[in-house]
């Protein structure tokens, strides 16, 4: 069995190769792509630009949803929902050594989660979020304590409404990466806000696999 995977603490979480491009190279090391909604042409188009910009700051980037252009692309890590889960090829998936992180927001779904035998999961919304109607209340700092204990040595990232004034609640009750989307990319400020969440984090990065 593998080592367990390790995720750098600050999570960045943008919508275009464009925010990649302008905000890694600040020393983000870890970023996903969440491109909704376009036709695949300009998916890949958008994947490739990622990748290149994070091959060229040591970065590592998540593409949401769209595993197989992740594995055509030579994308590191896809990150799914439950329903993209169940539509994925999780074979192909592990074939072409393409990590997997997966969405939970209750206890059905982390038994889900774990079944599929992913490299990290993923809990949220942990505080109130204005990025998209959720059917789960928040959950509260506490329940990541519950995950952390189910999960065992699995990476926790803890998103939704997470920003830097909160990260101690999170790391202390166990997560081990704080994902943001909005406490930066809608800041007057986004660069200077990434540096906040840089410094912030600093305590508790390792070196990556």
């Amino acid at each position: 069995m593998s080592a367990p995977l390790t995720l750098d603490p600050f999570y960045l979480i943008v919508d275009t190769a464009h925010w990649v491009a302008r905000l890694v190279p600040l020393g983000v090391k870890l970023v996903q792509l969440r491109a909704k909604n376009l036709p695949e042409a300009e998916l890949r188009r958008q994947i490739r630009r990622a990748r290149e910009t994070c091959a060229a700051h040591r970065c590592r980037l998540v593409v949401n949803d769209h595993w197989r252009l992740a594995i055509e692309e030579g994308c590191d890590l896809v990150h799914l929902g439950q329903e993209d889960l169940a539509a994925a090829d999780r074979g192909a998936i592990a074939r072409a050594g393409v990590k997997l992180g997966l969405s939970t927001h209750d206890e059905r779904e982390l038994a889900t989660a774990l079944e599929a035998e992913p490299d990290y999961v993923a809990l949220g919304p942990i505080w109130p979020t204005i990025l998209k109607a959720m059917a789960w209340a928040p959950q509260t700092p506490d329940r990541l304590a519950l995950w952390r204990a189910a999960i065992g040595p699995l990476p926790l990232v803890a998103i939704g409404g997470v920003t830097v004034e909160r990260l101690p609640e999170v790391f202390a009750q166990g997560a081990d990466s704080a994902a943001v989307v909005t406490d930066i990319t809608r800041h007057a400020d986004p660069e200077a806000r990434t540096r906040e969440w840089i410094a912030a984090t600093e305590t508790w990065r390792r070196e990556p696999d």
